[in-house]
């Protein structure tokens, strides 16, 4: 049994991955910023240690409390990709939590006698899109366009300079977009309007998207903390099956037991007008396709998805089914 600390516990994918590791047999630490994280954490009934307060995740963080007797860290806590973005200077603030922050944790981590830290990274460390191009691997050039995957890759690079001089083992895990219960934003959105029974401009969109389900990854999470493969690694993963956006909604429509109110519209109209309105970035994220080549993580680790994207997806909705959840 290994004793594997996370942080940013108490959040969507933390409490999966807190529940794989039990379910492994491993003893979860649950790491929280504050007793509001904590509290929302035990909500959700897991059997598990109460959180470990440890603050705000930045170069300030103290972390020795929290990593005695460690054998590994799954590093969640992040600053996440901002829809309305407030910060006067959105890279300066990504880097604070997501670039500091993680290189304080390694540091910590090395100091401690902490075997390997996991990072969490995103897949738009690779780039936006992959239209016209094969999907993205972990062996591909970085691209990062916003600050956000800009401060996710300058994390990657931190936790790896600090592993190249130390015994720390470093990992880093790129997932697309995850789904599953308790899931938020722009997909929580989407089973809003699928429900509502709204008519979707989404029809036409031809495109190539992968996803992965918030169990899939956990698994792959816990993978990469206990298995001697993984060290030194980049990994890009995903449930292995890429949807159409209006696959997706067919999808959602089918386990919310709702039509997929899908019609055509011009996308150089739907541009136009999401131009105008200031919301541009939107029809890229719908229309574009984003595919990732996971074929690296299965060979190495020999793993496999626990659960197909459809299984994944019908665990959200039968969640958003059995929930009432507050306007987003």
């Amino acid at each position: 049994m290994s004793v594997i600390a996370v942080t940013g516990a108490d959040g969507f994918v933390g409490r999966a991955v807190c529940g794989a590791l039990a379910a492994r047999g491993h003893e979860a630490r649950p790491l929280s910023r504050d007793r509001t994280c904590a509290e929302h954490f035990s909500s959700f009934g897991l059997e598990t240690a109460a959180p470990l307060i440890v603050g705000d995740v930045d170069a300030t963080t103290d972390w020795r409390a929290a990593l005695a007797d460690v054998d590994a860290v799954i590093h969640l806590a992040a600053r996440v990709h901002v829809m309305r973005e407030t910060a006067a200077d959105p890279l300066a603030a990504f880097r604070a939590v997501n670039t500091a922050g993680t290189a304080k944790l390694a540091e910590a981590a090395a100091a401690s006698g902490v075997g390997r830290v996991v990072l969490i990274s995103t897949i738009k460390v690779n780039g936006e899109r992959t239209d016209g191009r094969a999907p993205f691997g972990p062996d591909d050039v970085p691209a990062p366009e916003d600050p956000y995957a800009l401060s996710k890759f300058e994390a990657e690079q931190a936790l790896r300079e600090v592993a190249d001089r130390t015994a720390l083992e470093a990992v880093a895990v790129r997932p697309p977009l995850v789904h599953g219960p308790g899931v938020g934003g722009n997909l929580l959105r989407l089973m809003r309007w699928v429900e509502r029974g709204i008519p979707l401009p989404l029809a036409g969109i031809d495109n190539r998207r992968s996803l992965i389900g918030v169990d899939n990854l956990a698994d792959v999470l816990v993978a990469c903390a206990v298995q001697a493969e993984a060290a030194g690694r980049v990994f890009t993963v995903s449930d292995g099956e890429d949807l159409s956006t209006a696959g997706l909604v067919a999808e959602i429509a089918a386990g919310l037991g709702r039509p997929a109110r899908l019609f055509r519209f011009p996308l150089g109209a739907a541009a136009r007008v999401l131009r105008l309105a200031g919301r541009g970035a939107a029809l890229g994220r719908l229309a574009d396709s984003l595919a990732v080549d996971d074929r690296a993580v299965r060979r190495i680790l020999d793993w496999t998805p626990p659960l197909s994207a459809r299984e994944g997806l019908r665990k959200m909705t039968r969640w958003y089914g059995a929930n009432t959840i507050e306007e987003v």
